[in-house]
């Protein structure tokens, strides 16, 4: 088992930043590939970003590319997403994921989740 706690979440006016992380404890957390999804109010979760077991390789949904970025620390336990120019769009809840074996963006197929932090952009 993976626990995985967020944090960062919260209010921002669009053009700021926020910077999300996700703590994980239980197994071996270097072994897994880590991600982030949200979910907007009355949409489907989606994906935003992944990041693999050794941090080697980045994955970006097109809506991000160029404002967010990605990273972890093995050994802290933590990974990171740092969200610049955040536009009114990007309101929703943003989940941390973990998920062992090949990467995939479909947020069925990961295996551990938490409980989600939100984050609210005005205009």
């Amino acid at each position: 088992q993976v626990q995985l706690v967020e944090s960062g979440g919260g209010l921002v006016q669009a053009g700021g930043s926020l910077r999300l992380s996700c703590a994980a404890s239980g197994r071996t957390f270097s072994w897994y590939n880590m991600g982030w999804f949200r979910q907007a109010p009355g949409k489907e979760r989606e994906f935003v970003a992944a990041i693999s077991w050794s941090g080697g390789s980045l994955y970006y949904a097109d809506s991000v590319k160029g404002r967010f970025t990605m990273s972890r620390d093995n050994a802290k336990n933590t990974v990171y997403l740092q969200m610049n120019s955040l536009k009114p769009e990007d309101t929703a809840v943003y989940y941390c994921a973990a998920k062992s074996g090949t990467y995939t963006n479909t947020g069925t197929l990961w295996n551990y989740w938490g409980q989600g932090t939100q984050v609210t952009v005005s205009s």
